[in-house]
């Protein structure tokens, strides 16, 4: 197997990694009460879903 002959800099080390960045996830508003949530999800605060009710929500224990 092939070792390395020289130590790589940190700046080329910093640009390889450059495009690792985790990316926020999408996310969109309910209509029904403004709240962020994931696209094409029942909405967790309210639980609606395309302006029907599709979970009941309670309070959290």
């Amino acid at each position: 197997m092939p070792n390395p002959k020289h130590r790589h800099s940190k700046a080329r080390r910093d640009k390889r990694r450059a495009h690792d960045a985790l990316a926020a996830p999408a996310s969109s508003l309910c209509p029904n009460c403004g709240e962020r949530k994931l696209p094409h999800r029942a909405c967790p605060s309210c639980g609606t879903y395309r302006g029907r009710d599709v979970v009941e929500v309670g309070e959290k224990p």
